[in-house]
């Protein structure tokens, strides 16, 4: 009895583990409005108009938009290709680190 009381306990202690570590993603910083469609290069000069138009800033990788927990942090970057180290919950992005990709010759 104690084993089946013991196993979903170490089965929590693994995941909470596993999921407070961070992961490093490259996308785009679109905009809510555009989503997807923003991630391209660009596409800066849309985004910051739809930021000031209200929309918020969201990293794109592949097809998946995150909405960023922290949108002050990607600011600077609106429309362009960065990497993010952080951690995903659902479809939320905490940012513990964010920087500019550049292009290779």
């Amino acid at each position: 009895m104690k084993k089946l009381l013991l196993l979903p306990l170490l089965v929590f202690t693994f995941c909470l583990a596993y999921a407070g570590d961070p992961g490093t993603w490259t996308g785009y910083i679109s905009d809510s409005h555009c989503g997807a469609k923003g991630a391209k290069e660009g596409h800066e000069a849309c985004a910051a108009k739809c930021i000031k138009e209200g929309a918020v800033p969201v990293f794109v990788v592949g097809d998946k938009v995150y909405t960023i927990s922290q949108p002050k942090k990607v600011s600077k970057y609106l429309g362009k290709k960065v990497t993010i180290t952080g951690n995903i919950n659902g479809d939320v992005i905490e940012i513990e680190k964010v920087s500019k990709e550049t292009k290779e010759s």
